[in-house]
């Protein structure tokens, strides 16, 4: 039987590396074509039948301005998606990292991490739909 050589450095960053040019590329988009042009993406769901905003409601917004170095607006227009970013930033510098050195990549969040993403996503929902909670509105 013949050993089976480890696969090298660059098939083992393939993975990261298509990762990062599919979300370069989404945000490469979203900077070019701006959603706060009507017309250019759709309506959320959820938005248009309820009138109710999701936790994703001004998400296109707040990648837009992200992705043009406006922290401000971008935290303005959908705070959690900004955090998201920059945790999806971490994850894969980590991800890219291990990849590297041969090692796998394992996220197991507990079910209690998952539950607590949900309610704050939840809580945040609540509140910007609430008359004083009108400032988390994108």
């Amino acid at each position: 039987m013949a050993a089976q050589t480890p696969p090298s450095r660059l098939r083992r960053l393939a993975v990261p590396a298509g990762v990062m040019a599919a979300v370069a590329g989404a945000f490469g988009y979203v900077a070019t074509v701006d959603p706060n042009e009507a017309g250019h993406y759709p309506v959320c769901p959820m938005l248009r039948f309820t009138g109710l905003l999701c936790p994703g409601c001004g998400g296109l917004r707040s990648a837009h301005a992200f992705a043009h170095g406006d922290l401000v607006t971008a935290l303005g227009a959908n705070a959690p998606a900004v955090a998201g970013y920059l945790v999806f930033a971490a994850v894969w510098v980590v991800w890219t990292v291990r990849a590297s050195r041969g090692r796998p990549m394992r996220i197991a969040l507990a079910p209690a991490h998952w539950w607590a993403i949900g309610s704050v996503l939840l809580v945040f929902s609540v509140v910007r739909n609430l008359p004083f909670g009108s400032w988390l509105a994108p």
